[in-house]
């Protein structure tokens, strides 16, 4: 869904966890660990075991915004290796778009955050976090609006072939630079959707996967990373994943010219600029070079990247957008996605998240994956 006006967060949730059980050839009664982060309602976690009906022996809440999903994944293996559980389900819903939600408006965390006395006086909005970091970037490296505007570009090359692509008409670099400026550099078309819906993921161990009918995916490696604001000392132009994207390259033991297909967190077009030099798929400052004339589009360039149209053009439910990045990675590797955007013989898929605002403090999360 794009829009839901008429369901609650928790029929959301329990929608998505049944689809992907269903692809899976599970029931809820195979769950025995259960993930979810802040976007469950009420008490999380146990108001959703309880609506949905499961019986777990292993839970796990981890909030690190828009990245926790990717950290969930990795949880759930650790959980998993650790013997605390054998089928985990991951879910995540919201209802941005139907309730007025909106990257241009203050979210209001509550006067018991330690940061709201210093930062919350100024005003800080989603949009201005990132491009207050775009603006940097450009002033350090020349990166330029039209190298941003390769991003939505190739976004919207892959969203074309969604059927429920929130935005499937291809756009040209000219338009989106005519599209309204939102906050300097960064216009409409720089920015992610809001969308209703969400998504659900299932991790087993390998004995229950080997065993269900579907191509396995594997678990190569995972980092996750925090970062703040160090007291005023912040580089804008680096982003967590320079410390989640060495951890998981390095569990691994594969490096960025292995990966055949990227899902990179795109809120905004300077997040994915920015978590792919942090990533090592180009050097600090060379990311417009590295993203312009079509090298994210699948079949044009070397990195094909997003290619369910990512947040730029197709969903971001919840206004989190790292559990989309697993699932369109995993139907990568599966060979699952349209055939005009289906990368051939996808091995290796890296799926990145980011969560909270690149501009102040944030959670990065990374994966590695494989074709079993």
């Amino acid at each position: 869904m794009r829009k839901a006006p008429d369901c609650s967060v928790a029929q959301l949730h329990a929608e998505c966890a049944k689809g992907a059980l269903a692809d899976a050839g599970l029931s809820k009664d195979d769950v025995d660990g259960y993930f979810c982060a802040g976007d469950a309602p009420g008490l999380g976690a146990l108001s959703m075991i309880e609506y949905m009906g499961l019986k777990v022996r292993h839970v796990d809440s981890t909030e690190t915004g828009g990245s926790s999903y990717l950290i969930h994944v990795a949880h759930a293996a650790q959980a998993i290796a650790a013997g605390k559980c054998r089928v985990a389900l991951i879910t995540l819903a919201g209802r941005p778009r139907a309730e007025g939600s909106s990257g241009t408006k203050p979210r209001n965390w509550g006067v018991n955050i330690p940061d709201a006395p210093y930062e919350m006086p100024y005003g800080p909005l989603t949009v201005n976090m990132y491009a207050m970091a775009a603006m940097r970037h450009m002033y350090e490296f020349g990166t330029t609006s039209e190298q941003l505007a390769w991003i939505k570009v190739a976004a919207s090359q892959h969203a074309q072939y969604n059927p429920n692509a929130m935005l499937p008409t291809p756009v040209t670099v000219e338009e989106v630079l005519a599209s309204p400026m939102i906050a300097d550099p960064l216009h409409r078309l720089d920015c992610c959707v809001v969308s209703d819906g969400g998504g659900a993921l299932v991790v087993t161990s390998p004995e229950i996967a080997r065993d269900l009918g579907k191509p396995t995916i594997n678990i190569l490696g995972s980092g996750e990373s925090p970062k703040g604001l160090a007291g005023g000392r912040i580089d804008l132009t680096t982003t967590g994943a320079a410390w989640s994207g060495p951890a998981a390259f390095a569990e691994a033991c594969v490096k960025p010219t292995d990966i055949d297909y990227a899902s990179i967190y795109d809120s905004f077009t300077i997040t994915v600029l920015l978590q792919l030099e942090d990533l090592g798929f180009c050097a600090k400052g060379d990311g417009g070079r590295f993203v312009a004339d079509g090298n994210l589009i699948s079949g044009v360039g070397r990195l094909p990247f997003n290619t369910d149209g990512g947040g730029l053009c197709n969903n971001h439910p919840a206004n989190r957008g790292g559990m989309t990045k697993v699932i369109e990675a995993v139907r990568q590797l599966r060979g699952e996605a349209h055939p005009k955007v289906q990368v051939p013989n996808c091995r290796l898929a890296l799926a990145q998240g980011t969560g909270g605002s690149i501009g102040t403090r944030h959670g990065s999360a990374t994966l590695i994956l494989e074709r079993g």
